[in-house]
């Protein structure tokens, strides 16, 4: 598949604003250039084009925004000047397995203040004596080359620095801080939210064995009073004129004395 078709393939119906990473990787470039690609893509930050058949990188189009650009196993062996002017923001650059022999083609590269990574692994240049310390002279500005920085340390598989993320890290870092705030704010009330239920239903319980025992409490007055109204009622004096009131002679006797004798004997 030629790179016009790979790029058409890869948009998906996208406008080139909006597209961020590209890989357009093992697609066929017409005569060793890049083909295709515009200066449309103003947001582009990843560019990865792996064996393209590449010879040349002069029609790159001005991209401000890239900061990882991927070029290895192609035939580039100069005209590496292109880069400070169409990518000033590049902070990675990979040219493994591409035709580059001397120290001199890299010079260009001066020009590029951000960049931190640079890989040119199978590259002819890297058998050259005190490569390594001829690189690190020539760009200052460099943490990483081939995987190590200056002195021999590898380099972590994520490095904000070396990426140059270091502004956008901390906004995500500032952003992960307020959630976890957050989090802890929900755990904080939730927690305060149990120990109320737990009061509400304590209360509850508190409420409905007050409710049980004053329960209990009432039947025993009540059989109390009915036992003090039964004792009252037995003992009351007049219980035992109930005979004598049922004798119609009764009410006489306690107005006419005189009468008592002639009164018949009440009933038993």
């Amino acid at each position: 598949m030629d790179m016009k078709k790979r790029l058409t393939l890869e948009l998906r119906n996208k406008k080139p604003a909006e597209v961020k990473e590209l890989v357009l990787d093992n697609c066929r470039s017409e005569d060793g250039k890049i083909n295709g690609l515009s200066s449309d893509f103003e947001n582009l930050e990843f560019l990865s084009m792996i064996n393209v058949q590449l010879n040349s990188i002069s029609n790159l189009p001005k991209l401000n925004k890239l900061r990882k650009l991927e070029l290895s196993d192609n035939r580039i062996s100069g005209g590496l000047e292109v880069l400070a002017e169409k990518t000033p923001n590049l902070t990675q650059l990979n040219l493994s397995g591409n035709k580059i022999k001397e120290i001199s083609t890299l010079e260009p590269l001066k020009k590029l203040p951000h960049l931190r990574n640079l890989d040119l692994f199978n590259c002819e240049v890297t058998t050259l004596i005190n490569y390594r310390e001829s690189i690190f002279t020539l760009l200052p500005q460099l943490i990483y080359l081939d995987g190590f920085d200056a002195g021999d340390k590898e380099a972590p598989d994520s490095d904000p620095e070396a990426d140059g993320l270091d502004d956008e890290y901390d906004e995500n870092g500032d952003e992960d801080e307020e959630e976890e705030e957050e989090e802890e704010d929900d755990e904080e009330l939730d927690d305060e939210d149990d120990l109320d239920g737990e009061d509400e239903e304590n209360g509850g319980d508190d409420e409905k064995s007050s409710r049980a025992r004053s329960g209990n409490e009432t039947p025993r007055k009540n059989h109390t009073k009915t036992r003090m109204k039964t004792t009252t009622d037995a003992s009351h004096p007049s219980s035992s004129l109930a005979p004598l009131q049922a004798n119609p002679c009764f009410w006489r006797t306690l107005t006419f004395p005189g009468l008592q004798n002639r009164c018949p004997p009440p009933p038993l």
